[in-house]
């Protein structure tokens, strides 16, 4: 029997829009995607890659809290950056949360992303025995 997938909305307002959920957890897996340094409807850290990573990846914490999961259960990030040449700050951050979890993780760069003051967004998966 396929384990039960529970879908877990953050409120985004893109989430209606779009037809995604922030969070979707299958079996042992939790999924996490579309984020990024917005906080109550706002970019934070404009022209700062290393602050909106920081923040992007907080709200990360904060949606695998609502499956009951932290960033020590993370095993893959990915992220998506609008000029990859600052990748040593996006690193540094991704580095500060996540260096004793050493998840897999992919950065890649991308033409843009839906708001323009966005520098990054990110993904990752957690995994729950």
């Amino acid at each position: 029997m396929e384990p039960p997938v529970r879908r877990l909305p953050s409120g985004a307002p893109w989430e209606p829009l779009i037809g995604y959920s922030r969070v979707v957890v299958a079996g042992p897996l939790v999924f996490v995607a579309g984020t990024t340094a917005t906080v109550d409807g706002r970019v934070v850290g404009v022209g700062d890659a290393y602050a909106q990573t920081l923040q992007a990846f907080r709200n990360v914490e904060r949606a695998l809290a609502s499956a009951g999961a932290t960033l020590a259960d993370v095993v893959q990030t990915q992220m998506f950056v609008t000029d990859v040449s600052r990748w040593e700050e996006v690193g540094r951050a991704h580095r500060e949360l996540f260096a004793d979890v050493m998840p897999v993780t992919a950065m890649v760069g991308v033409a843009a992303l839906i708001d323009p003051a966005m520098l990054i967004e990110v993904q990752a998966v957690a995994y729950l025995p």
